[in-house]
């Protein structure tokens, strides 16, 4: 019986370059296409790891496949990945390096990663919607930013500006009608959007992260979404705290856009005031807010319950 390999592929539009961390194989390239796919997937063991990273939709295929294949599949982190390899000295930078860095990265790792689990059709869309509604976004604002030095131009740019607007809306609508298709998320979307400042876009958000992940814990949460404060301590000397910003940055933009309007409100403007009066900034003291609010979503998400004020409490 063949020994189980811990694999890696780096993934493009057209093709995947494939390695081995033991060596079974010499790393080569196979087309990104069902029917070349499935039959590389023949000859590995099944229960084999194979690592690739996000790449937009391009990496879709072979994770599912590798999946029904029986092979445990794991969605890197990009950055992890290029700080992993910078620490084993692969200073260079080509596919068949890559490949071989997320197959000597997973051989490591692996108990410490969460396996890749195949969305459904819904969950797939939703993710997708999500993602294009937040490109657009930063879209709109770049142009916004781009042109108000310029107001010859300030009519097309509203119109433009206006467009968007528009298929903004689409999409939000795609996406409430995408969500009631996923009976999970939309219980959880829901529950968390009686939290006050969190609105039904916010809500659907974390309704989707949360019940697409396996969180166990608020911590994990707030890990995942980049707004967990990391410290930078050397002996005597007690640096700033700076936030990690892993994980999606349309998932912080939401939470901070939300606190900032709850700062204003009952029940977070007491939590707000006392987080200003220990010295914080507005900002800061926004971002300590939006971490609160999130701990508190998914306490409303695990306890299938709508928002109570006392879970508001302390800490952050």
């Amino acid at each position: 019986m063949q020994s189980i390999l811990n694999l890696g592929a780096d993934v493009d539009s057209r093709t995947v370059m494939v390695a081995c961390s033991a060596g079974s194989f010499k790393p080569h390239r196979i087309a990104n296409e069902r029917n070349a796919i499935q039959a590389w997937l023949r000859t590995v063991p099944r229960g084999s790891r194979l690592a690739m990273e996000s790449t937009g939709s391009y990496h879709e295929l072979l994770a599912d496949l590798a999946h029904q294949a029986g092979l445990q599949v794991f969605i890197v982190n990009a950055r992890d990945l290029r700080r992993y390899g910078q620490g084993i000295r692969r200073r260079g930078k080509t596919d068949r390096i890559d490949a071989e860095v997320i197959a000597r990265y997973i051989a490591r790792e692996h108990q410490e990663l969460h396996a890749y689990v195949p969305p459904t059709d819904a969950q797939r869309l939703l993710a997708r919607l999500i993602g294009r509604r937040a490109k657009l976004v930063q879209a709109k604002d770049s142009i916004r930013q781009s042109l108000r030095s310029l107001p010859a131009l300030q009519s097309e740019a509203c119109r433009l500006i206006g467009h968007i607007d528009r298929v903004i809306a689409s999409l939000d609508l795609l996406m409430q009608r995408t969500v009631q298709q996923i009976p999970a998320a939309r219980e959880a979307a829901g529950h968390i959007a009686t939290i006050p400042g969190i609105g039904v876009l916010t809500s659907t958000f974390l309704g989707h992260r949360f019940t697409r992940l396996p969180y166990a814990t608020s911590d994990a949460v707030v890990a995942a979404t980049g707004l967990d404060p990391r410290p930078e301590d050397s002996g005597q000397k007690e640096g700033r705290r700076r936030l990690s910003k892993r994980g999606p940055a349309e998932a912080r933009r939401l939470l901070f856009n939300c606190a900032r309007s709850a700062a204003q409100r009952k029940p977070w403007r007491p939590y707000y005031d006392a987080q200003l009066a220990k010295g914080l900034s507005k900002t800061a003291a926004t971002v300590v807010l939006a971490r609160k609010m999130l701990r508190v979503a998914f306490a409303v998400y695990k306890h299938h319950q709508p928002f109570n004020p006392l879970l508001i409490g302390g800490g952050t």
